[in-house]
């Protein structure tokens, strides 16, 4: 379905602009909760195996499920993170007819996806209200994060992706966007995993939220695994099952702690 039904805000008409979300819903006669998931790729694509396979995942764990297709370079901040809200604001708004529990809506983020979904969890509105739906709380109940990009400049941040993601403003924007900053006592609670030799996302990203979410007293979940390349999504090789453990877990975590 498309995201927005009049105005897109931050529209650059050189750029692509998807304007989708992807469904993943389950027959069901109860409310169940729901995962949005957006996929990796430094902001300059959307990566397909961090999309529609842990979709189908999360819909295999009893979980309905988005696919929110954001818009990338040449678009920058803040039309991804619009995009980001819409799908959040989307999946409450039709909470109802869906049979999805609206306070149980989690975001789901891999690598740039990832600095996506915590900002969505942390940042405030990034747009005016163009039509009802926009009036809706925007804001995730949880999320989970996979090797997530949670600074843009420093000694941990994703050069690439900054520059993806801000454009000209990059020099001036970047500190911005370390992530870590924003966590409050408010702050929703988050799973996160990584890989302790991720090349392409240190997992200092990863160490670095969750200690400043350890001095906030949010509930958080951290998974370390000793091995892997960066960009996994769900592997199914087998060298790499114990890090595969990292799905199930999050829905694990999901049915516990998001209520």
């Amino acid at each position: 379905m498309k995201l927005w039904s009049n105005t897109i805000p931050y529209l650059n008409p050189e750029a692509e602009t998807p304007d989708a979300l992807d469904l993943y819903l389950l027959k069901t006669d109860e409310p169940r909760p729901c995962v949005v998931i957006f996929p990796g790729g430094a902001y300059k694509g959307r990566a397909p195996h961090e999309g529609i396979n842990i979709a189908q995942f999360f819909n295999l764990r009893g979980f309905h499920a988005a696919v929110c297709q954001y818009r990338v370079t040449p678009n920058y901040h803040p039309a991804p993170l619009a995009d980001a809200q819409r799908a959040v604001r989307i999946m409450r708004a039709n909470a109802e007819e869906w049979m999805i529990d609206p306070n149980r809506i989690v975001t789901c983020g891999f690598s740039a996806g990832g600095h996506l979904c915590a900002t969505t969890l942390l940042f405030p509105e990034a747009y005016e209200a163009t039509d009802e739906i926009d009036r809706i709380d925007c804001h995730p109940n949880g999320a989970i994060l996979g090797y997530p990009v949670l600074a843009l400049c420093g000694e941990i941040g994703h050069i690439r992706s900054g520059q993806n993601l801000l454009g000209d403003r990059y020099e001036e924007d970047k500190e911005k966007f370390t992530l870590a900053q924003y966590v409050t006592d408010d702050t929703p609670p988050v799973f996160l995993w990584h890989t302790s030799n991720d090349p392409g996302v240190t997992v200092k990203n990863s160490l670095t939220f969750a200690e400043a979410l350890r001095n906030h007293n949010i509930p958080f979940e951290l998974h370390v695994f000793p091995k892997g390349s960066h960009g996994l999504g769900i592997p199914y090789k087998e060298e790499l099952s114990d890090v595969r453990k990292w799905a199930d877990l999050a829905a694990d975590w999901i049915y516990k702690n998001i209520k």
